[in-house]
């Protein structure tokens, strides 16, 4: 009795993705079966070895116009199965309709919604201007390097043609949806002390671990007065403040020996608000005044600040909007906090927007015991469906003749 759209859902979430081992190729197999029984276009791109994008395509009736691209990752994190009631990956239902499994929200269940919502409307004879792309990239959980990132720069993503994207946003607690339309700006840092070295009984002077000490002291005083911010104006939300945490400290070799150099790592994450490059000279500043011999380098740097336009007077937001407000949605735009595809989407000049049509759900993903109920995502497949036939049907634009 149970919902066809519900069981393909958990026939999915038994597909063992998690990292460092993911199986790609049989989330790609499960997806291109499911993309034909849909009468779906399917192309594979071998972006780098190992590493193939899935696009599934329903032909617009002018394929000129710019196409929708609805993204989904196939990949998941790690698990620690001590700490779930059940196991990750056999996406067991309890009583109360609830989907515990690893990838429940982050995001096989969007992958699904737009595949159910397309089953939907090709069921009800429907048929739109535009075309509709689906791509389901890898390695999102690892920073996305092997994946989007680099099929952005190809051609064959050029020739989608694409107009204006989805891709994974957050659940959310309370009535709203959460819409996401920019990203705060990744940059892990690392920052290396050289001092002098010497025996562990004496007082040496100018070692490398007084001046950790002095940048960890800059940039955990930085992180307070962001904290603080961020609870003093309950009009911020966390995408609207720069988070910093310091993830890794290094150095020593024994006790009795003062380390001639020490090294810590931070990631810091920067909304679009901020000025990169005076946040830059900031950090410079920091360790300029820790003393000589203190130098920083980046393991990420993400310079693009592109948001996507939530004004009426866009025909994109115009359409998103006008469903949610028929719908009778309530959304909450928010840049969002961490890092998603998106940003790619965006670096390389389309709108994209943020969207999994999870409220009343608890924020659950990387966490132990992620579910998603099964009525809230039957729900997102008729959002979704709303959604495309609005965003599919956008007249053709000034810049498309």
């Amino acid at each position: 009795s149970e919902n066809p759209s519900v069981t393909l859902f958990r026939e999915y979430l038994r597909i063992d993705t998690v990292h460092p081992k993911p199986d790609y190729d049989a989330a790609v197999r499960f997806l291109e079966r499911v993309g034909t029984d849909l009468g779906l276009a399917c192309q594979k791109v071998e972006v780098c070895q190992g590493r193939v994008v899935l696009i599934l395509t329903w032909q617009g009736t002018n394929p000129r116009l710019r196409s929708i691209l609805l993204n989904s990752h196939t990949d998941v994190v790690p698990v620690f199965e001590e700490h779930w009631t059940y196991p990750p990956f056999e996406a067991v239902k309890d009583s109360q309709g609830n989907i515990y499994a690893r990838g429940a929200q982050d995001m096989k269940c969007v992958s699904i919604q737009y595949l159910e919502a397309i089953r939907r409307l090709k069921k009800e004879g429907k048929s739109f201007a535009r075309t509709i792309h689906l791509t389901f990239v890898p390695d999102e959980e690892v920073g996305g390097h092997k994946g989007m990132e680099m099929f952005v720069q190809r051609p064959e993503f050029k020739a989608l043609n694409v107009g204006f994207a989805m891709d994974e946003g957050l659940a959310s607690p309370s009535d709203t949806f959460s819409v996401f339309y920019g990203e705060r700006s990744p940059w892990w840092i690392k920052v290396k002390c050289m001092g002098s070295p010497g025996h562990g009984s004496r007082f040496i002077s100018n070692t490398a671990a007084e001046k950790m000490h002095k940048v960890i002291n800059s940039f955990l005083a930085f992180r307070e007065s962001e904290k603080q911010r961020l609870k003093s104006d309950s009009s911020l939300t966390l995408g609207d403040v720069t988070s910093l945490n310091m993830t890794m400290l290094e150095g020593g070799v024994s006790f009795n020996v003062v380390p001639s150099e020490m090294a810590a790592s931070f990631d810091i994450r920067i909304p679009p608000t901020v000025d990169l490059k005076a946040f830059e000279e900031q950090v410079a500043t920091w360790c300029r005044g820790a003393g000589d011999g203190v130098t920083y380098e980046f393991h990420q740097k993400c310079m693009d600040q592109h948001i996507t336009s939530t004004e009426e007077s866009d025909p994109w937001w115009k359409a998103f909007s006008g469903v949610c407000r028929d719908m009778k949605l309530q959304l909450k735009l928010e840049i969002f906090p961490a890092a998603t595809d998106s940003r790619y989407i965006r670096a390389v000049r389309h709108p994209a927007i943020g969207f999994s049509p999870m409220n009343r759900t608890p924020v659950l993903l990387h966490d132990h015991n992620e579910f998603l109920n099964e009525q809230v995502f039957l729900r997102g497949i008729e959002i979704y469906a709303r959604l495309l036939t609005a965003l599919a049907s956008v007249p053709p634009l000034p810049a498309e003749g």
